[in-house]
């Protein structure tokens, strides 16, 4: 069987190298335009940084060595210009001039390619995507060339925000521009906010809901203009987003999505019979939902080719699709995710209750030990568990892995408590943090628990509720102060009808003092979520 793949990223050098597995006698060809393969893309920000410091380190394999290791013929700087289905060919160029290739079995995994705007300066020497090795380069001996001291990232997505993490270890004053409201597409707006104030104290300057209207400067960048304020620039690198390399396929009769990715089924298989795609030109669908859903991440690349190879091999095995997990790692801050925010668990037709609690992330009296904030969400009728987000300064992926496991066996919050995670002080809490957030959650959907999400408390629910606070020591300027240990009674200072929020640094003295008030009589006291650390609480 003659197999082409078009595209040599991580999606079709896993087709190739496991369909060789599967089947030695495969005739198996990877074409790319690029010179490199298999290179490490997620790692392209951390070579800039001086975090990766050897080129050599990003390219994970050369067409030589990929060849040699697994009998697959590599032809580099070759660009696929057109497919042929009714003769099984594929039309491309090189230097050399025009030349086809012929195929049983095709693999489309030409990924994808930076947006760039059309916008005054946008090909103003210093201006850059961050997509391939050579991008990232280039930006590393620009910014030495010219002695750079101010940079601005267009996009605050994960790779923009790696950038700019990494332009800043370069000394550099940061700029973060993003058209959304917000940075980290994906995340709750409460996480998002929190995460942008972390980036400020870092030193990077994040400027939400500009849109970025040109770059001026005469050779290279001078400033980024926005509708709003801009910001002065010596370099600019773009990360507005991607675009999937599908043009090449007008024509061919293959399916494409309305954001111009490939549709497939659950084996990789294309509208046309014999053609697979994998990658991030391809839109596939979610887990839990089976709802359309594209996820371009090297993660889901690799998941969908080796899938697509099993096919191939003539195996039929089903790719179950994705959850929008996602992790993103700056200094002193980590920030992870999968599932549902509430926006999107309402979308899907849930009705969504979540809990955002702050906890350590081991023994409290292990060197080392950090803080999470995690949230946890579940639909209110079936209680079902619907996603996790998580920030601090430790392991957060070992809180949303759990959730991700969660959510693929579709659990219950009453199936997730007290599960027997491992325990021991280096590690995690007694009770592990995921489990803790998951038995809170419970507590406040079995009414427990009466309180108030970071959200409903922006939004001003609580207008009218006096503001107790429960604190160690008194840490609330202009609020009554109550010492959870010493009630025993009725509060003589508050009536046990009145309105009363309740609020500590973590959010635990605060449950323990709402317990202790219901028992003597008080109805309409609520809790602040994850307390003051999580929530900007001023008397005003």
């Amino acid at each position: 069987m003659k197999v082409l793949i078009i595209g040599g990223v991580a999606a079709g050098t896993k087709t190739a190298a496991k369909l060789k597995r599967q089947m030695q006698d495969a005739e198996v060809t990877i074409v790319t335009k690029d010179k490199n393969i298999s290179y490490a893309g997620c790692g392209l920000p951390y070579y800039v940084g001086n975090v990766i410091k050897e080129k050599e380190a990003l390219i994970v394999n050369t067409p030589e060595k990929f060849a040699d290791l697994t009998g697959v013929k590599v032809i580099t700087e070759t660009e696929v210009k057109k497919v042929d289905p009714r003769m099984k060919k594929v039309e491309a160029v090189n230097a050399l001039g025009a030349v086809a290739y012929e195929y049983d079995k095709l693999v489309i995994a030409t990924g994808a390619s930076p947006v760039k705007p059309p916008i005054k300066g946008i090909d103003l020497d210093g201006v850059f995507c961050m997509r391939t090795p050579d991008d990232a380069f280039d930006i590393k001996d620009y910014i030495k060339a010219n002695q750079c001291q101010r940079a601005v990232v267009i996009g605050g997505g994960f790779i923009g925000l790696e950038v700019a993490e990494n332009l800043r270890r370069m000394d550099l004053k940061v700029t973060v521009i993003d058209m959304a409201d917000q940075v980290m597409p994906g995340f709750s707006r409460d996480f998002a906010d929190y995460f942008a104030d972390h980036l400020s104290g870092l030193g990077i300057k994040v400027m939400t809901g500009r849109k970025v209207e040109g770059i001026e400067g005469t050779d290279k960048p001078e400033k980024v203009l926005t509708d709003k304020k801009g910001a002065k620039a010596d370099i600019v690198v773009l990360s507005i987003g991607i675009r999937a390399n599908t043009a090449f396929l007008e024509g061919s009769g293959v399916e494409l999505m309305p954001n111009r990715t490939v549709k497939v089924n659950e084996f990789m298989e294309t509208s046309v019979k014999d053609i697979y795609a994998v990658g991030d030109c391809v839109t596939v669908w979610n887990r839990y939902t089976k709802q359309s859903q594209w996820s371009p991440m090297g993660s889901t690349a690799n998941m969908e080719g080796r899938v697509c190879a099993k096919n191939l091999a003539g195996s039929k095995t089903v790719y179950e699709g994705v959850l929008g997990t996602a992790v993103c790692h700056l200094p002193g801050m980590n920030i992870g995710k999968t599932g549902f925010t509430e926006e999107t668990a309402k979308a899907a037709g849930f009705d969504p209750v979540s809990v955002t609690i702050v906890t350590d992330d081991k023994a409290h009296y292990y060197p080392g030990a950090g803080t999470f904030i995690i949230k946890v969400i579940a639909d209110k009728d079936s209680r079902k568990f619907l996603g996790v987000e998580v920030l601090g300064s430790g392991a957060v992926d070992k809180v949303v892995d759990v959730g991700v496991t969660a959510l693929t066996l579709k659990g219950d919050i009453d199936s997730l408590d007290n599960m027997d995670m491992a325990y021991a002080p280096p590690f995690s809490t007694a009770i592990h943090p995921f489990v803790l957030a998951i038995q809170i959650l419970k507590n406040k959907m079995d009414g427990t628990m009466e309180s108030i999400t970071p959200k409903e408390f922006a939004d001003g629910v609580c207008t009218g509720y006096k503001i107790i606070d429960a604190s160690i020591t008194p840490a609330i300027e202009g609020a009554a102060y109550v010492d959870p240990s010493t009630v025993h009674g009725i509060l003589p200072e508050f009536g046990t009808d009145e309105k009363l929020l309740l609020v500590c640094t973590k959010g635990k003295r605060a449950y323990l003092l709402q317990n202790k008030l219901r028992y003597y009589g008080y109805r309409k006291t609520k809790v602040l979520e994850s307390g003051t650390t999580f929530n900007g609480v001023d008397i005003k």
